[in-house]
Parts: C-alpha cells; sequence; structure tokens
C-alpha cells in the first residue's frame, strides 16, 4: 500500500519532500501529497518510509488502506 499524508495534520513544513527517493510527495494548496503511482514504501531504498521518518507530526504519513500495493 502506498502512503498518503492527512491533510489535516499536515503543517506544510516539506521535510517529506526532499527525503522521497521515488519523487511521489509533492506541494499542493499548502500542504504535501503523495503519488501512490510513484509510492512504494521506500522499499528498496531504506529500512523505513523516510516520510515517516522525517515527519516532525506522528501518524501524519500513513498507509493508505484503500489503495493496492503498487497500483497502475
Amino acid at each position: 500500500m502506498p502512503f498518503k499524508i492527512v491533510a489535516s495534520q499536515c503543517t506544510g513544513c516539506s521535510a517529506c519532500e526532499q527525503e522521497c527517493p521515488n519523487v511521489a510527495i509533492s506541494e499542493k494548496g499548502g500542504i504535501f501529497v503523495v503519488d501512490p503511482k510513484k509510492c512504494t514504501e521506500c522499499i528498496g531504498y531504506f529500512d523505513e518510509p523516510q516520510c515517516v521518518a522525517v515527519c516532525p507530526v506522528d501518524n501524519t504519513c500513513v498507509l493508505d488502506m484503500a489503495r493496492p500495493r503498487y497500483a497502475s
């Protein structure tokens, strides 16, 4: 499952955007969003998802259970 950013909790700090190895995170309207087609949960790059690791607000970057892993 790809990650998503909980919009109501996003502070717009941009820490996650530069850490994503797949360039799956971008800014839209002052908050950041994850492109589920690009998100690989950092598998093959890091031991843990970098958006989760760098986000200053707990539980803001979470798995999007509504989307299957690597959906097209």
